[in-house]
């Protein structure tokens, strides 16, 4: 029986990621973005219990990825989607947090822009898939994992209805930005850079230090921030990954 609690935690992962992305083509993308951080939740754990119980197999992973291709792949590009929509029509509603039907359908009748937003599933599908066949990752990622992109793209709407005025409104809700971000977003997923991964094998501080001064910091980051710690968090995982690689390397130089 143990061997097939990780899977069901993968599930509850995939089942979430569903939800998400009924909330997203609803526009209701704050309900959508806690649903995906839940999601994101159970992708830590499922591989947590799997390690602890020793209960790790193929299976397992081809459905992890599989559950993380719509959590964290299928809802980004959604997200993105409607970003794009809303940049076009000014539609969106700080009170409601979504656009109105009328004013999506318009934006996408003159523009074929929101379809763009769908470019980070492609690419979240061709990481993925890499992923699994490639053993290089088994302890640390090649490129930003997908729940760390879904996180980024969901940031966005959750800052613009919680910690959004007039210039930050402008700011997200340019096309050039979302345009931009979205190629940027796309491009990390398969960018090659050696990432940590946050799996402990151990709960020593001394093997562990580079993560535990990151879970440090972005938790003070969140404190301090909120929403918009967030793309701050993503970017000190990059910097903090290529720190840490350069001072492996020297270590087996010396």
């Amino acid at each position: 029986m143990k061997r097939h609690i990780p899977q069901i935690i993968t599930l509850l992962n995939l089942f979430c990621g569903c939800v998400a992305v009924v909330f997203a083509v609803l526009n209701k993308l704050e309900w959508a973005a806690f649903f995906v951080f839940l999601g994101i939740v159970f992708d830590f754990f499922d591989g947590l219990a799997a390690r602890m119980l020793e209960a790790q197999s193929e299976l397992g992973v081809q459905l992890d990825s599989l559950a993380d291709m719509v959590t964290s792949g299928v809802v980004p590009g959604i997200v993105m989607f409607q970003l794009l929509a809303m940049s076009q029509t000014g539609g969106w509603n700080l009170e409601m947090g979504e656009v109105s039907a009328d004013s999506a359908h318009h934006a996408i009748s003159i523009s074929v822009l929101p379809f763009f937003g769908f470019l980070i599933t492609l690419a979240s599908a061709y990481r993925l898939a890499k992923f699994n066949i490639d053993e290089d990752q088994l302890t640390s990622f090649i490129g930003l994992p997908t729940p760390a992109n879904a996180l980024l793209i969901l940031s966005i709407p959750l800052i613009l209805l919680n910690q959004g005025n007039d210039y930050v409104n402008g700011i997200l809700l340019n096309p050039w930005f979302l345009a931009g971000l979205t190629l940027l977003s796309s491009y990390l997923l398969n960018a090659h850079i050696p990432l940590f991964a946050l799996k402990f094998k151990n709960w020593s501080f001394k093997d562990n230090a580079h993560r535990y001064i990151f879970l440090i910091i972005s938790l003070v980051l969140l404190l301090t921030m909120s929403y918009m710690a967030i793309p701050g968090i993503v970017l000190l995982y990059i910097l903090s990954s290529v720190l840490y690689n350069i001072g492996e390397k020297q270590k087996q130089k010396t």
